[in-house]
């Protein structure tokens, strides 16, 4: 299992929490997502294939890009 932690320093309220982790949630091989407005991270537990990055993740689309 891979697990990474990423700053969004565009999560500001419990909506943005939600919406992240339910993309997230969507992608095959993701096991965990935990999303904090406070902290502005996300800490996302993956089993291969899924990867995380790239030009087109849903939390770009959906304007909540890692720094």
């Amino acid at each position: 299992m891979n697990t990474q932690a990423l700053s969004v320093p565009n999560i500001s309220c419990n909506h943005c929490v939600m919406t992240i982790e339910r993309e997230l949630r969507n992608l095959e091989g993701v096991v965990a997502v935990d999303a904090n407005a406070e902290t502005k991270q996300v800490v996302v537990k993956w089993d291969d294939p899924a990867r995380l990055g790239g030009n087109q993740s849903p939390v770009d689309r959906d304007n909540y890009p890692p720094a």
